[in-house]
Parts: C-alpha cells; sequence; structure tokens
C-alpha cells in the first residue's frame, strides 16, 4: 500500500497579546473569515464565534471560534485578561507558511512572544481508496 501525509498541523499560543484586540468579537470573526483566504482555504460554511464565560480560576473568559474549511479547521480561543491566545490551523494541503500564519496572529492581536507546534498529521494515510467512494447522496444518508 503507497502511503503520504495527510498534511499540518500548526498549533500558536500567544503571550503578551493587546487586551482590546482579543476582546473584539469583530477582529476573531475577521480573522477566521480572511486567513482561509490568504491560505487559499475554501469554507464550507460561514465563521461561528461565542463569547466563553469564565469556568474557574484557569479560563477567565473569552472569545472561541472556528471556521470548518474543506481542507479542515482554523480555531481560536482568546483569554484577554491573561494577554492569551491559544490557535490551531489543520489543514490536509502541504506546504504551510508556517512564518506567514505566525505574523498574521502576531500582528492581528498584538503578541510579543509565541510558542508554535508544527506537526504532520496522518503520516500513514494511504495514497489510494481502500474502499468503493459513496456518492453525496450516500455520504449524507448515513
Amino acid at each position: 500500500m503507497d502511503i503520504c501525509t495527510f498534511g499540518e498541523h500548526l498549533t500558536i499560543d500567544g503571550y503578551g497579546g493587546d487586551f482590546e484586540l482579543l476582546s473584539d468579537r469583530v477582529r476573531v470573526q475577521h480573522c477566521l473569515r480572511e486567513l482561509p483566504q490568504l491560505l487559499g482555504m475554501r469554507p464550507l460554511a460561514p465563521a461561528m464565534v461565542r463569547w466563553a464565560e469564565p469556568n474557574d480560576f484557569k479560563d477567565p473568559g473569552g472569545w472561541s471560534g472556528y471556521v470548518l474549511i474543506a481542507e479542515s479547521h482554523i480555531s481560536i480561543h482568546t483569554f484577554p485578561h491573561r494577554r492569551f491566545l491559544s490557535a490551531d490551523v489543520y489543514t490536509c494541503r502541504e506546504g504551510t507558511d508556517v512564518d506567514k500564519v505566525i505574523q498574521y496572529f502576531t500582528g492581528l492581536f498584538g503578541l510579543t512572544d509565541t510558542d508554535t507546534c508544527f506537526f504532520k498529521r496522518g503520516t500513514k494515510y494511504p495514497v489510494h481508496n481502500l474502499m468503493p467512494a459513496l456518492t453525496r447522496q450516500a455520504a449524507q444518508a448515513q
């Protein structure tokens, strides 16, 4: 069986962000609309952004959002009172411009430092289908 990798996953933990920028729902929504375009990805539905209420000492509340894309997803969680952001950019494509994505988040939210993790997903992904392809109607019926 021929195998390849399925895609790439970048996680970003951003520190020292601007309180006002991290508190801005419109900015989070804008990020989830603009970043897929910048990366050549295709949204499957409008981005969703919701306020997450504080739930204990570790989580002081913030905006959480995601956009489902044909290539996988992008998600963001802001923690304005901690000046922190957590984001995932997951795609089945190869060749993610990691520096571009980090710079994008850094500029948009005023981050002063980041920790990132970049890794390949599905390292044993089959090159060819192992089962017959489903039609759209059959997949929706399941």
